[in-house]
This record gives structure tokens, C-alpha cells and sequence, in this order.
């Protein structure tokens, strides 16, 4: 019975490096990541070249084709396979040793290719990918790996690896040398035995794992597995049904765990037989969906800097690897591979241009500017606000603003002149105006003062007016007779006087015609003086 695969795929840069160097390839037949390294950063070159051949692979393998007719030869390292199935016109899939065949095929042809490209630019030395994923007939499994990306299957709620990292401390661990717990957070558990670089002598694994349903794949690079223990990584696994939410809580876990590196995920159910999920198209993920590989004529012949020219193959330039030599104790044998040789600046931001490198003290004189601004639209808004009663000329106005200048300028505008002079207004009011210390939150307070102060001008123009005019004179007798007195009349005889002959005393400061008046009515402040 055959069963069909339901996929989650996910690839990011992760939280510290600057671009991303993984690749990946998902169809209902294939499932493969590739972590690439090294080499001018042509790490994502050599991932993507793994994944197109791959791919091609794959193509070649879903074609649809009459029963017993075999695949188009490509070049003469494809192998010519038998392809079968039940109904003429449907896609027909390898299976058993040959998806194992067809994956030793694409991954010779992308090895060629990587040594190709080596010898056409001598700057992408030192590249190289890790491979690791499954063909699916159906029924089986058929993994292909090289390098420590890793392939896990989860089924009946246990957690086993499908793949043997080909990094030097697992040969320590399997060796018993060293702990898998010690491996983990051993100082040179990045340095690789095998990796795809061209090298002719690093070959993959491949083997096959028969398919249950239910089982659960997960293909990943080390972003993933080398930032998250493997329990993690099985609690994650089991403890959702779903397969986004499982993608989701592994991709967290990665950068909880630090994101260190790129982060290439597969997770894959395998589900009852469903044409559905049979006809989804394939995606490329990563480094492979942008990066453009060079197209290398390996039979033109190649300048190699010294004058001469070599028209042999390309890749039988690319030197094989050197035969280790027995290292001293803890110490990394020869021909092992650091893939971080290569990319320190891949852990580091890009160095600023010279524009850039001022772009800080730009954002700091935008910020400041910004608040200058926003101060003095501020100061302005609180300035246009007020009003105060001051001079203008020698009468009253109303201003609105304050009775300053900033920069030579004023911050005050008229908004109402008066005829109240100010000489007229009392002493002390007079004095205010001057000073312009009659200060108000809105006009209307304003104008109602000035409006006091017109009725207190009025008053003192009076006043000022009744005291400038001469004051009436007693009328006395006659001093021919001293004898004579003064005033005759007697009390209570009022037709013996005339109203000119009464006596008026005039206060000084009074309105005129009145008798004598106080100005304990009104507060002195108002005193005209």
C-alpha cells in the first residue's frame, strides 16, 4: 500500500549571520536540505548547485511515462532505470536501490560541478554543502547524506536519527573517546570529515528506511540540531499534531537556543495515498531560489594564471584530499574541514559605507531637529495664548503674546487699541500699563479690564478737572465798624442769608459740586493722585 507525504518546509537567515547559505527542495517525492560553506561566501553557490541537480533528479523521476519505459539519459552518469507502475500515463516512481542510484547520480553531478567551478574561479576554493534528505517511492525511504545536517523519524512516539554525522567528534564518540554530551559543547564540533566540495574521495551515505503511516520526518540543517538537543527537538515533535504549529515551536527553539546559523527546516507526515498531495508542485527554498549558478564550459580551455592552458577536464585540477597524519591527542586530524574558515564575516555586520557610518549622527540631528520643533511650536502655541494690557504710544492697547523679544524680534501683536491715555488712568494703574504686568489667559479677560480702566480714566479726568477750578470765596462785612459783627444772622433765620452768602468747603481730589466727599468707596489703588 502507498502512502503520500504532507510537508512543512521552512528557511531563514537566522539572528546573527548576514545572509542566508542553506538551500532546501520539497515534492511529494523528494525532500533535501543542503547547508553550504566557505569559499569567497560561495556557500550558497555550492548548496544551490546540490539542490538543482537534485531537483533535475527528481523531475526526471515524477515524468509521467508509459509503463516500462526508462527515463531520457541526461549525460552517461545517469543511470538508465526501469520505471513501472499500475496505470499507463501516471507518474511512475523510483524505488528501492533505484532512488538510491538516482541520488548517488545527482550528487556526483553536482560534486563534478563544484569542482568545475573551483578550477573557472580559483576564489571559490574551499566551498562546499552538507546534503541530507530522502527520495519517497511510496513505501520507503531512500536517504542520501553527507556532512552534519541531519534527518530524524519519529514513529510510535520514539525519536531515532536517520543519519550518522560525518563530523569529527562523532568519530570521537563513536570511538568512545568522548560523550555525546561532551560532544555537544566540544570547541571543535563544527570541523566536518565530508562535505560535497568537489573532493572525489568524500562520498554520501545512502541507505533506505522502510515508510509507516503515521510516521513523522524531520530534515534539518545544524541552525536547528546544533542550537537544540535532541529530547527538544522530540518534544516538539510529538507534542502537536499539527505540522505548522510543529515548524513554528522548532523555529523558536532555534532562536531561543541562540540563531547562531542559517535555519533550514522539513517536517513531513506521511499520510494515507492522496492524489492531492501527490500532484503539489515542487518548492525550492533558500540560497537555491535566488542564487544564479555559472554556466562552466569544462571542455574550453582554462587560464591558470602561469601562462600555460589545460584542456583536460576541470575537475580533475581540484587537488584530492591529503592523507591525515596521526594528529596528537585532541588534536583535529589533517584534512578535516572548518567551515567557518571561510565566513567570520558572516557572524559580524557588513563593515558601513562612508555614507552609512554617518547615518547615526544624521538620525541624532533629525531627532534634535525634531525636537526643536516640536519645542518651539510648543513655545508658540503657549505664546499666541496670552495677552497683557501695555503701552502703545501714550495710550492703552491689548496685546496678545508676551511682552519679550527672542532674536530681536517681538513676541507680542496689538490686537486692540483704546483712546485711554495713560496719563489720565490713577497713578498706580498707570505704572501696570507701562510695565505691561496686566497679563491675562484670553482676550476677554483682557478686554473686560480695559474696559475697567476707561471707566478709572474717566474718573480721574474728572477729578483732575473739578481741582484745577478756582474755589468760591467767603463774602464778609464791611470793617468800617470793627464793632460791627461779623455775622448777623441768627440761628434758624434762614431769609437773612442769600445762597451766595453760604460757605462751601472743597476737598481737594473731589468732583466738584459735591459736598464734602471720602473715597473710602473704592480702594485707594484707584486714586487718581
Amino acid at each position: 500500500m502507498a502512502f503520500s507525504l504532507r510537508i512543512r518546509a521552512h528557511s531563514e537567515i537566522g539572528l546573527v549571520r548576514t545572509n542566508n547559505q542553506d538551500s532546501a527542495y520539497v515534492s511529494p517525492s523528494l525532500i533535501v536540505v543542503a547547508d553550504g560553506m566557505g569559499g569567497a561566501a560561495a556557500g550558497d553557490l555550492a548548496s544551490a548547485v546540490a539542490i538543482r541537480e537534485l531537483a533535475r533528479a527528481d523531475e526526471v523521476n515524477r515524468a509521467p511515462r508509459a509503463p516500462g519505459v526508462p527515463p531520457p539519459p541526461e549525460d552517461p552518469l545517469q543511470p538508465t532505470l526501469d520505471f513501472g507502475g499500475p496505470v499507463a500515463g501516471e507518474p511512475r516512481h523510483l524505488a528501492g536501490e533505484q532512488m538510491l542510484e538516482s541520488l548517488g547520480g545527482a550528487l556526483s553531478k553536482a560534486n563534478d560541478t563544484l569542482a568545475d567551478l573551483v578550477v573557472w574561479d580559483h576564489s571559490l576554493e574551499g566551498m562546499g554543502t552538507t546534503v541530507c534528505g530522502a527520495m519517497f517511492s511510496g513505501t520507503q525511504y531512500g536517504i542520501c547524506h553527507i556532512g552534519d545536517s541531519r534527518g530524524y523519524l519519529v514513529r510510535d512516539g520514539g525519536l531515532r536519527r536517520l543519519t550518522h554525522d560525518h563530523s569529527w567528534v562523532q568519530s570521537l564518540v563513536d570511538e568512545g573517546k568522548i560523550s555525546p554530551e561532551d560532544a555537544a559543547t566540544h570547541p571543535h564540533r563544527s570541523l566536518l570529515l565530508k562535505v560535497l566540495n568537489g573532493q572525489p574521495t568524500h562520498t554520501p551515505d545512502f541507505h533506505l528506511v522502510d515508510a509507516q503511516l503515521g510516521d513523522r520526518l524531520l530534515f534539518c540543517s545544524d541552525g536547528l540540531c546544533g542550537m537544540v538537543d535532541d529530547d527538544v527537538i522530540h518534544h516538539l515533535l510529538t507534542s502537536n499534531d499539527s505540522l505548522d504549529q510543529a515548524l513554528t515551536d522548532l523555529t523558536a527553539a532555534a532562536h531561543a537556543g541562540g540563531g547562531l546559523d542559517n535555519i533550514t527546516i522539513i517536517v513531513a507526515d506521511v499520510v494515507e495515498y492522496s492524489p492531492g498531495l501527490e500532484a503539489a508542485s515542487p518548492r525550492v527554498l533558500g540560497a537555491a531560489s535566488t542564487v544564479e549558478i555559472p554556466q562552466v564550459d569544462a571542455t574550453h580551455p582554462i587560464d591558470l594564471g602561469d601562462g600555460s592552458e589545460d584542456t583536460q577536464r576541470l575537475h580533475s585540477h581540484v587537488p584530492t584530499a591529503p592523507v591525515p597524519l596521526a594528529p596528537a591527542p585532541g588534536t583535529p586530524p589533517e584534512g578535516v574541514i572548518d567551515p567557518d574558515r571561510f565566513e567570520a564575516y558572516r557572524y559580524t555586520p557588513k563593515l558601513a559605507g562612508r555614507r552609512l557610518r554617518w547615518m547615526p549622527l544624521v538620525i541624532t540631528f533629525v531627532l534634535l531637529a525634531a525636537l526643536a520643533v516640536g519645542a518651539l511650536l510648543g513655545a508658540r502655541a503657549y505664546v499666541t495664548s496670552q495677552y497683557f494690557i501695555g503701552p502703545r504710544d501714550d495710550n492703552v492697547a491689548v496685546y496678545r503674546g508676551l511682552p519679550d523679544e527672542f532674536i530681536g524680534r517681538s513676541l507680542a501683536e496689538v490686537v486692540e487699541d483704546s483712546s485711554i491715555r495713560i496719563d489720565d488712568l490713577p497713578p498706580y494703574y498707570a505704572g501696570l500699563v507701562r510695565d505691561s504686568r496686566l497679563r491675562y489667559d484670553n482676550a476677554d479677560e483682557a478686554r473686560e479690564q480695559l474696559d475697567k480702566l476707561d471707566q478709572m480714566a474717566r474718573k480721574c479726568i474728572a477729578e483732575r478737572a473739578a481741582g484745577q477750578s478756582p474755589t468760591p470765596e467767603t463774602p464778609s462785612t464791611s470793617p468800617a465798624d470793627p464793632s460791627t459783627p461779623t455775622d448777623q444772622s441768627t440761628p434758624g433765620d434762614a431769609d437773612s442769608s442769600s445762597p451766595a452768602e453760604t460757605a462751601v468747603t472743597v476737598t481737594p481730589g473731589t468732583p466738584s459740586g459735591s459736598p464734602t466727599s471720602s473715597t473710602s468707596d473704592r480702594p485707594d489703588l484707584e486714586a487718581c493722585g
